[in-house]
Parts: structure tokens; sequence; C-alpha cells
């Protein structure tokens, strides 16, 4: 049921703002029905505020997989805020459960700020299927959508379909793609910042080979490439961002745990709103871990992820 970021306002933004909202919408149709059906037969005209809400309340966002801990922060909130207010109907907790959502989501709303250094180094990472490759085609659209040169690395060398799906959005993009077949990851990526370094790009994102936490090998050798990163440029990798399939619900939480352990996730793509109705599960992030949300999305459309903003995401799922 939630999340994204600011990041500034992309071209693309500022001429399609009523189609993303269009888009959010309807990218949050599943959780929304999910959660919308039930919260309008909760909140009922007439109906007193009592502790079967609360309790229905709390079943609601269960099923949406907000989790046990953000549910009761949000219950709590929603408590206090209309014990203080006096309300009495249920029809009026409606709108306090919103803000409480609101403000447990607004600080994952952080700007990335891509003029930090230059090249502005990216590492993606994520489990297979998370919808990694895709998202950084989408990003170089998006950066160059803000003015931003932008060269890729195809970081996945155990999969050569990986890097051919790359090298096509670099094409789409009318952008560099580094690449090796076989080799090693770091390898690549150490070849990708000195390019970009030497044709003065502005942005590098380096793609990576999808693995499972559990995967203890595989973990270290994401650290390798960390640390090779960073004999290329002292300060970078500048962003880690960890992708996320919101179809994994509450698995997600644990993605972000097991990774941030690893790379130290400085931020997070959700991926795939359009297919789940349990988004609820930034919600749990925001509550266990709140690393920024920069970016959602909610289609396949190249122009379909997009910076997160709470409010918006709010407005779109309670619409």
């Amino acid at each position: 049921m939630l999340s994204f970021l600011k990041h500034g306002k992309s071209a693309a933004a500022e001429s399609g703002g009523k189609d993303w909202a269009t888009k959010l919408r309807q990218g949050l149709s599943a959780t929304r029905a999910r959660l919308g059906a039930r919260l309008a037969a909760a909140f009922g005209a007439g109906r007193k505020i009592d502790e079967s809400l609360f309790e229905e309340l709390e079943s609601v966002l269960l099923a949406c997989d907000v989790g046990v801990e953000a549910s009761a922060h949000l219950l709590g909130a929603t408590r206090a805020r209309a014990r203080l207010q006096g309300l009495t109907d249920a029809a009026q907790i409606r709108d306090v459960l919103k803000q409480a959502l609101l403000e447990l989501l607004k600080p994952l709303e952080k700007s990335l700020d891509l003029s930090r250094a230059s090249p502005f180094v990216i590492l993606i990472a994520g489990v297979n299927g998370a919808g990694k490759t895709t998202s950084i085609g989408k990003l170089a659209r998006l950066f160059q959508a803000q003015g931003k040169s932008v060269l890729l690395a195809a970081g996945d060398t155990f999969r050569a379909a990986a890097r051919e799906q790359l090298q096509v959005w670099g094409e789409r993009n009318n952008v560099t793609v580094i690449a090796q077949e076989g080799g090693d990851t770091a390898a690549v990526v150490f070849d990708a910042i000195q390019s970009a370094r030497a044709k003065k790009i502005d942005v590098v994102i380096a793609d990576t080979a999808g693995r499972l936490p559990t995967q203890l090998h595989l973990m270290e050798e994401m650290r390798k490439v960390k640390r090779v990163i960073a004999k290329a440029m002292p300060d970078a990798p500048h962003e880690v961002l960890l992708v996320l399939d919101a179809n994994n619900g509450q698995n997600a939480v644990n993605q972000v745990k097991a990774f941030d352990a690893a790379l130290g996730v400085t931020g997070i793509v959700l991926t795939k709103l359009d297919g789940t109705a349990r988004g609820g599960a930034i919600a749990a992030i925001a509550r266990h871990q709140p690393i920024p949300l920069r970016f959602i999305g909610v289609g396949e459309g190249v122009d379909d992820l997009r910076p997160f903003s709470a409010e918006e995401f709010v407005e779109a799922l309670f619409e």
C-alpha cells in the first residue's frame, strides 16, 4: 500500500502531471480495492468510534501487508488524534488515518541530489526478477529529461540476457553501455567509471546480478564491487539503490534489512505496484528501516517510474 521520492521536477513530470496522477491511481487500484472496500464498510455513516472499529482497521491494514508494528503505530496515532479532537463518528476516522499514514511515509520522501559528484555513481542491487535492469533504463530516461548525460555499466555478467537487455535500453535512450562477455562485475563497473570521467559524463548507473540475501558468497561479491568502485572514485558509489518488487509484500522488509547490512542501502526503488494488492509493505519499511523511497513504478512504459511523493501516493490510495 505505499511509497515514492522527490527529485525536482523532470520535464516528463511537468508535462504529464495529470497523466501520472491517473497512472498512479490505476497502479494502486488493487491495493486500494482491498483497502477501500473494507474501510468503506468500517466507516459507515452513524457508526460510533469504539474498540471494534479499531480491530477492523487493524485487519484491513494487515491485509494490505502493512505489518504488525506499522499497523500498531498507525492505529495508535489515529486513536490519539481522535481522542484529542473529540471525534465520535467513525466516518471522521478516515481522514485521521489518512493523515497518520502520510506522516509515517513523509520521511521517505527525500531528494536525490545528482550534483553532489561528477560522475554521480549509482549502484543497483536486488533479487532476481525485481526489475533492476528495466528500472535502470527508466532511470536513464528520467535523468536525461533533467539534462544529465548518462552511462550504463552492464555489471550482471552472469546472465547474457541481462547484458543484452541493458544494451537495448542503451540504444533506446542513446546511452553508452559498458559491457563484457562473462568477466568480473567489479571490472566492468571500474571501466565504466573511468570512461565516464574521461568523457565528463554526469551519471553512471551500474547493474549487478540478482541475488538472494541468503546467498552469502554473492553478497560478499557485492561488497567487493563496492570496494572496487571506491578505488575508481574515492567517494563512490554515491547512491546504493535497492530495487524491490511490490509483490513481495512483507518479504521486502527482510530484503531491505539484508541488503542494507551488506551494502549500506541509501535509497529504494519500488516496482510493479500496478500488479499487487500488497503495497502496504512500504509502511512496514518506513517503520522498521526508513530508508528514502526514491522512485516508484506503476507500469511498463519508459515514463512509468517517477520520484516518490508521499502526499500524491496517499491521495491516490484513499481516493
